[in-house]
Formats: structure tokens, C-alpha cells, sequence
């Protein structure tokens, strides 16, 4: 018998904390955040993190682990992912991968193979450099010319994704988009089940716009303000990160505030968009639309657990 994992993802402002504590609680389960953002300290208002007190006693890893001048990407997730994983099987719980950012999940699921990816300093100075000086459309356009599905898969204004695709091709001599298309193939080593959280287009750009508000509401300026004041800025990674580099570029006098909440939750908005794109192309995916349950929870939560204790995943609920 393979070991169980649950994944539990979905595009942002869907719901996907909230189920996953209740999921977590009646099987025995801990929390692996699949999340780009939330793994780093003092960053918590706009990258939606969990507080303590909604855990409700869940374990919960890869949450508040770096320091925002610390590197993370795709194959240090994919390391302490495991590390994780192993800890959940070894506590004789059940891991729940639970997050948005797609990529991530896949370099679990299916064991996808990093291995020739490791990074070359004067590669990525390079490309960081053409960035600053030519902007990130200079960049996207060298990806288009050696990668075209790679081009077409990752917006222009994501530089660390269009660094790591072209890094990739200068290392190995084809596209990554080719070798991420055979990793795909591999069976899982998991027995899985892979929930996709959605909801209806209007209610969920909906969500978006309250949530934009609420963290604003709770601070989001003075948050981004203390990171500036740490010596955060827009070259770093944890920077990227929606709601930061807005709310940055309005500190750093490049914009106005009302111009960079209007550009938040529009680029939002957009990322939800590519979210489920995303996850359209995966294998396996078992789609929880909330307007099939009424947006009732409790509803879509007892259709998860039937389909785990159909597949062998789930024995006895807590």
C-alpha cells in the first residue's frame, strides 16, 4: 500500500485554510502549506497566513520558517516538503498539502527530479540584472525565443519564474517546459487524493476584492512599511509576493496608494485566473465547486471524506 496524501488546492480567497482545519481534525491530519509566501516571518497580513488561534491544535509546517531575505524556492520546498511528510507519517498522522501555488504540489506529488536545476550565481546575476535594467518584458521575451510553452505558461511579470526557466535552458540545452512534461508522466508515489477547491468566477473575484480590503483594514501598509524598514526590497523573493511589491512600489514613491490597491487586486484577480488554469491541466484532480454544496462546508467536507474512505485513504475519522 503507497502512503496516503491529501492535497487540498484551489486559487486564492477560496476557502482553503478554513476546510482544511476541519478536514485535518476529523482525520487525524497535519498541514503542509503549499504556499510561496507564507513560509516567511513578519509577513502575515498579506500573504493571508493562518493565525495560532485558527489552527485549532492542527500541526502546521512550512509556515513562518525563513526570514524574508532568505531564499525559497521550488526545490527547498520540495526538500522540507518531504522532510515534513516523513514527520506526519512517522506522528502516525495524516499529511494534507494544502496551498495555491501549483507547481509545488506537482514537485511532490509526482517526485519531479531537480536534480541538473541546481542554480549557476552567474547565470541568475545575469538574467537579475537584464531585469533591472531592460524590465521583465526584455526577459520574457528570451524565454519566448528558446521556450515557447514556457513563455506562454508564465506571466512576464513573474522574473523568478522566467529566471528559473531560462537558467534551466542555459544548463541543460532544452526547455524546461520539456522536462517538466515528462516529469509529469511519473506515477505518483503517494495514494492520493487531489481536491481542487473553486468557486463561481463573480463570487470569487467577489472574495478577492473583500480580502484586499480586510488586510488593508488590518495593516497591511504599516506591515509592508516594517519590512521596508527591516531593509526589504523589491530584487528580494519574499518581495514578489502579492501585496508586497504594490504596496512597495507606493512607498518607494512610485505610485499612488490608490493606484497600487486598484493594480493589487487587479494582478489578484489574474493570479487566481492562472491558479485554475493550472490546475485544469493536472492529472487526477477531483474538483469541489462550492455552488454543487451550496457553499455549505460541512457539505463539501463530507464529500471529501467519503471520497478518501473510497479510496483507502481514510479508515476511522476522529
Amino acid at each position: 500500500m503507497k502512503p496516503p496524501l491529501i492535497i487540498l488546492a484551489g486559487p486564492t480567497a477560496s476557502g482553503k485554510t478554513e476546510l482544511s482545519v476541519k478536514l485535518a481534525k476529523k482525520i487525524n491530519g497535519s498541514v503542509i502549506s503549499a504556499d510561496s509566501m507564507q513560509v516567511y516571518r513578519f509577513m502575515d497580513i498579506g500573504s493571508a497566513k493562518i493565525k495560532p488561534e485558527e489552527m485549532r491544535g492542527i500541526p502546521h509546517y512550512l509556515i513562518d520558517e525563513l526570514l524574508p531575505n532568505e531564499e525559497f524556492n521550488i526545490v527547498i520546498f520540495q526538500k522540507l516538503a518531504r522532510k515534513y511528510i516523513q514527520e506526519i507519517y512517522d506522528a502516525g498522522r495524516i499529511p494534507i498539502l494544502t496551498g495555491g501555488t501549483g507547481f509545488y504540489i506537482q514537485s511532490v506529488l509526482y517526485d519531479i527530479n531537480f536534480s541538473k536545476e541546481e542554480t549557476s550565481a552567474h547565470i541568475r546575476e545575469e538574467l537579475e540584472e537584464t531585469a533591472r535594467k531592460d524590465g521583465p518584458l526584455a526577459l520574457h521575451k528570451q524565454l519566448a525565443m528558446v521556450d515557447e510553452a514556457s513563455a506562454r505558461a508564465i506571466h512576464p511579470n513573474n522574473i523568478k519564474r522566467t529566471i528559473r526557466a531560462l537558467e534551466f535552458f542555459r544548463q541543460n540545452g532544452y526547455p524546461i517546459s520539456e522536462h517538466n512534461a515528462s516529469e509529469r508522466q511519473k506515477e505518483s508515489k503517494y495514494q492520493f487524493a487531489y481536491f481542487v477547491l473553486n468557486d463561481e468566477r463573480n463570487r470569487l473575484y467577489e472574495r478577492i476584492e473583500r480580502r484586499v480590503d480586510l488586510m488593508l483594514e488590518q495593516g497591511l501598509l504599516k506591515e509592508v512599511e516594517h519590512l521596508k524598514n527591516m531593509g526589504c526590497h523589491k530584487d528580494m523573493v519574499s518581495m514578489q509576493g502579492l501585496g508586497y511589491k504594490e504596496l512597495l512600489s507606493y512607498l518607494n514613491g512610485e505610485n499612488s496608494l490608490e493606484e497600487a490597491i486598484y493594480i493589487l487586486k487587479r494582478d489578484t484577480r489574474r493570479f487566481a485566473k492562472r491558479q485554475l488554469t493550472w490546475f485544469r491541466r493536472e492529472r487526477d484532480v477531483i474538483w469541489l465547486n462550492k455552488h454543487d454544496f451550496a457553499c455549505d462546508t460541512d457539505a463539501i467536507l463530507d464529500r471529501m471524506i467519503t471520497i478518501l474512505q473510497e479510496k483507502g485513504i481514510v479508515h476511522e475519522l476522529q
